[in-house]
């Protein structure tokens, strides 16, 4: 008898277990279906220098930024140029920093998640050319897999918040210190962040993420949705 109650119980715990998996993602969907839709061509047309794009990258140090920053975006990288066949979009990224075109840089992105950002106040023809310039004097730097906001790589939003505030003297996104990430975000995985350090936090290093930088208030979305061929 008592197996047979153990049966039961472990049976109810599984059904209990694939219902919430199933709420979870119907609620997911539900959120999903919420974001607006565009193709590839007509977001393309929308795309002015300087603006940012956000992306979700599927690799799992990307996936534990966005979790320990409680956000959907882990990587960004900005456009340096609109006039070719296809915009261009300048990254820093492993191995190295470079340049691509939208459609390479969307098909990366989770499901073809995407976020277009601008700044609110905009670009003159002469700062977008000290963009475009600051953008290229940074390609081919190594990646910086430490997020050291110091060092002499790059990540992906140091080189944004580094390009922009060159050509505009504005600050995109928040320079803070691990500890103070991490201070805000206690639910996060620091057994990970262990691991990736090799058993150490650098709990005083600065840095700064692609979440502070979509949050900033000098800019503003001008898309937040899916690009519809790439669903």
């Amino acid at each position: 008898m008592w197996g047979i109650n153990h049966v039961r119980r472990c049976c109810r715990t599984v059904a209990i277990l694939a219902i919430g998996l199933l709420a979870l993602r119907a609620s997911a969907a539900s959120a999903a279906s919420e974001l607006p839709s565009i193709s590839r061509p007509a977001l393309a047309q929308q795309l002015q220098v300087g603006d940012l794009v956000f992306i979700r990258v599927g690799a799992l140090p990307f996936l534990k930024v966005a979790s320990t920053t409680n956000s959907w975006t882990n990587h960004v990288g900005i456009v340096v140029a609109t006039d070719g066949a296809e915009p261009v979009i300048a990254e820093s990224t492993f191995p190295v920093s470079k340049r691509g075109s939208l459609g390479r840089f969307l098909a990366r992105s989770e499901g073809g998640r995407v976020e277009v950002s601008r700044l609110n106040t905009p670009l003159t023809d002469d700062q977008q050319r000290i963009l475009i310039q600051a953008a290229q004097e940074r390609m081919g730097v190594l990646y910086d897999t430490g997020f050291n906001l110091h060092s002499r790589r790059q990540f992906c939003s140091r080189f944004v918040h580094e390009v922009l505030r060159e050509a505009s003297g504005l600050e995109v996104g928040q320079v803070e210190t691990f500890a103070n990430l991490l201070a805000r975000n206690p639910d996060t995985d620091q057994a990970f962040w262990k691991y990736w350090y090799f058993g150490q936090i650098p709990w005083e290093r600065e840095t700064v993420t692609p979440a502070s930088v979509m949050n900033s208030t000098q800019v503003h979305a001008v898309f937040d949705g899916y690009v519809a061929s790439l669903q």
